[in-house]
């Protein structure tokens, strides 16, 4: 069943954990590295083992997966067939790669359209995720079920969905309201929803993110500015379930 999904794997040099992220992954229809403009040979490692190499010179994580979902179109123009599958997941090493498999089940099955990882519901390793970023995640949690009646115990960067429904979603942000705009709309649109518990651990190399202080605050803006702009459009979505 896995050489029907395709993994897009954001990167901003991650060379030193890029190598650990693809050993660990089971072997899937394809993998595509977006390298998001680094500096350390990130795209020559991902090249070397074996991921299709796409370039987005534009910083962000949005852009980054916006740029992998282009190269699945291109390969799609080429004559590939379509992915059934597709996951999205960090090259840091923070999540599990070997948990591809039980993350893609509920689609593969016909059971789901969208599945995401919650490091909430699952073990995480001490100082994986610091205290503000478990109370930003919290908070924008809440928000999201106050506002929009959209349920989610987290915003995980380790996601599975399928190709058509994520098509469908009209993905845009470029930044790091990607995450969350996908769940909004996935909620949106009533897509079948499941939530599993997923370990988390401390990734090589600092974050991006929860890493700077900078990097938390423009975070966190970005998130909360996304719940509002959905929350105002009056469009209420349609109740999503975990499991």
């Amino acid at each position: 069943m896995l050489e029907e999904v395709t993994v897009i794997i954001p990167a901003l040099n991650e060379a030193a954990s890029l190598p650990l992220v693809l050993r660990d992954l089971p072997k899937v229809g394809r993998v595509i590295v977006v390298d998001n403009n680094s500096t350390d040979g990130t795209a020559a490692v991902a090249s070397a083992l074996g991921a299709t190499v796409v370039v987005e010179p534009v910083r962000g994580y949005g852009a980054a997966c916006l740029r992998g979902l282009a190269a699945i179109r291109e390969l799609i123009l080429a004559g590939e067939s379509p992915p059934r599958v597709v996951v999205f997941l960090d090259a840091d090493y923070s999540d599990h790669p070997e948990l591809l498999p039980e993350l893609v089940k509920p689609i593969i099955h016909g059971n789901a359209d969208f599945v995401l990882g919650s490091r909430l519901q699952g073990p995480r390793e001490f100082g994986a995720m610091p205290l503000h970023s478990v109370l930003g995640t919290r908070l924008a949690c809440f928000l999201l079920r106050c506002l929009l009646a959209a349920e989610y115990t987290d915003l995980g960067p380790f996601r599975a969905i399928e190709y058509g429904a994520l098509c469908n979603l009209g993905m845009t942000d470029r930044n790091f309201g990607w995450t969350i705009e996908m769940q909004i709309k996935a909620a949106r649109l009533g897509l079948r929803t499941v939530e599993i518990p997923v370990p988390y651990r401390r990734r090589i190399g600092q974050s991006k993110i929860s890493g700077t202080l900078s990097g938390s605050v423009s975070a966190g803006l970005r998130i909360l500015s996304t719940i509002g702009k959905y929350a105002l459009a009056r469009v209420p979505p349609r109740q999503t379930r975990s499991q």
